[in-house]
């Protein structure tokens, strides 16, 4: 998937004692974080992140995924932000009463709230950095 033997350094996780956490950062063609993300969607117990940055003409893309939310994707602008397309945008419109709910859906909102802890448990954590072979 990667190209390359993946080998991360895994050190204690203080948001939550007990358990483990690694950050990996990676470059590779478009489109390879979903692969990532199925991938580690194989182990279900696991709180993930993945993030791909947005490259000349193709979106940036978000997957997190909590045991209790299940996987979740979103796109993602030059600066990170949430990217609602139009048709998730009629969508939101014609779903009556639910528009805030729907909305924090789209934007992941539920997702965010989950991970935030582990996120600033995780500053200053060691990053195994990788490069596409071939």
């Amino acid at each position: 998937m990667l190209g390359t033997q993946v080998s991360l350094r895994w050190t204690p996780q203080p948001a939550a004692p007990g358990t483990l956490r690694a950050e990996c950062s990676w470059r590779g063609p478009a489109g390879g974080s979903g692969a990532i993300a199925g991938a580690l969607r194989a182990w279900p117990v696991l709180r993930f992140e993945v993030t791909e940055e947005p490259s000349e003409g193709v979106d940036g893309q978000r997957f997190t995924h909590v045991p209790n939310l299940g996987l979740w994707r979103g796109r993602t602008s030059a600066n990170g932000d949430i990217v609602v397309g139009e048709d998730q945008l009629r969508s939101v419109m014609s779903a009556r009463g639910q528009v805030r709910g729907r909305m924090h859906e789209l934007l992941g909102t539920a997702w965010d709230e989950d991970l935030e802890p582990f996120r600033r448990a995780g500053d200053g954590a060691p990053v195994t950095v990788l490069h596409q072979v071939g």
